[in-house]
């Protein structure tokens, strides 16, 4: 064996440990909490239909909780559903953002509406379709004193195309990652602090001008030394549209790059060190470095099909398995796709998200222009 093949072999084989140690760590006894004092901030776009699903699914949570819907001030479903549900559902007009992220406005906007009594504060987003569990799952930790901020992961959910379900098996190796309290950043899409937390890191100061909220409360935390904990089981379902979807991959690579350049280029790295290796073996390994590629992948592919039905409801676990088909089929793809968008992040400082472009510089938008 030659030592080529050999640390290629080491290469793949660390791959299958990691996903291997995620699913050996998903909790078995999923222990909730239900306190009172909790509220649930969420950040919707003018065009917003009303979520019908994800509202059905927040009713069905076991803790008791206030929504907090943040609009920019002209979302007539948003309107219409606070008419229908009365004090359980409270309207944030917040305005046009002139110099930060429009979601980071509405978010801070919701930040200063909080009332005295409210405790626990829990983000999520728009298009997710959270199970029973979210808001529970994510309140343990905080309630038994086990963790400061707290959060769960997208597991995207692709339609059925080609480049919905390359996306989606770029995304499920980063959802699948060994997680560590010292090395978690948590995902604005379900994630939850304590009131006390978000007072200690200012969060209305320290959101302003930014962009992005979970890399900014994330980096924040960090600074501060506190406890960031993941909830390994709340995967939360995400779909995904083919059209858009490398977009969308290299918009959260330039969130990543505009707020934390180590963190990017750690990433690059990896992912480099996967998709070179993939070139090595396809062009001059042989039958046996192909071999040992694909043995990991598929190794890899069963571990992730066992986490998702896990972590997932049926039909969920249905649309995020065709993902698996890329680490069975072409896994040297997925390797080179998720390193191509690594790349392409850093061919600009413009982001464009949700109707508007924004151009970054120092972890700030310096320019706005909403898309017509």
């Amino acid at each position: 064996m030659s030592w080529a093949l050999g640390l290629w072999a080491i290469v793949q084989g660390l791959s299958v440990i990691g996903v291997l140690d995620y699913w050996r760590h998903l909790p078995a006894d999923r222990q909730e909490e239900a306190p009172d004092g909790v509220v649930v901030l969420l950040s919707v776009r003018d065009d917003w239909d009303g979520g019908p699903e994800l509202i059905a699914r927040l009713k069905a949570q076991a803790a008791p909780f206030r929504l907090v819907i943040a609009t920019s001030g002209a979302c007539a479903a948003a309107e219409a559903l606070a008419g229908r549900e009365g004090d359980w559902v409270q309207i944030v007009r917040a305005g046009i953002a002139s110099d930060e992220g429009q979601k980071v406005h509405k978010l801070r906007a919701a930040l200063r509406s909080l009332r005295q009594g409210d405790r626990y504060l829990i983000f999520i987003d728009a298009d997710i379709e959270p199970p029973s569990r979210l808001m529970g799952r994510l309140l343990f930790p905080l309630v038994r004193g086990k963790a400061d901020i707290v959060t769960g992961y997208r597991l995207l959910l692709p339609e059925a195309s080609m480049a919905a379900t390359l996306v989606g098996a770029v995304e499920m190796q980063l959802a699948t990652l060994p997680r560590a309290a010292s090395a978690t950043m948590p995902w604005g899409g379900a994630m939850a602090l304590t009131r006390e937390t978000a007072e200690r890191l200012d969060l209305d100061a320290a959101l302003a001008g930014r962009l992005s909220d979970d890399m900014t409360i994330g980096l924040a935390g960090w600074r501060a030394k506190l406890r960031l904990r993941p909830v390994r089981d709340l995967l939360v379902a995400s779909p995904l549209e083919g059209r858009g979807a490398l977009g969308f991959g290299v918009r959260q690579y330039r969130h990543v790059l505009t707020n934390s350049a180590g963190m990017w280029l750690i990433a690059c790295a990896v992912a480099g060190a996967q998709a070179l290796g993939w070139i090595w073996a396809l062009g001059w390994g042989g039958w046996s470095a192909v071999g040992v590629g694909y043995a990991a992948a598929a190794g890899r592919a069963l571990i992730r099909r066992r986490i998702i039905a896990s972590v997932l409801e049926r039909g969920q676990a249905r649309a995020a398995r065709r993902s698996l088909w890329w680490d069975v089929l072409a896994p040297f793809a997925v390797c080179w796709t998720h390193w191509g968008i690594q790349l392409a992040a850093a061919a600009s400082r413009r982001i464009r998200w949700g109707g508007y472009d924004y151009w970054m510089s120092d972890k700030r938008v310096v320019r706005m222009e909403r898309v017509e």
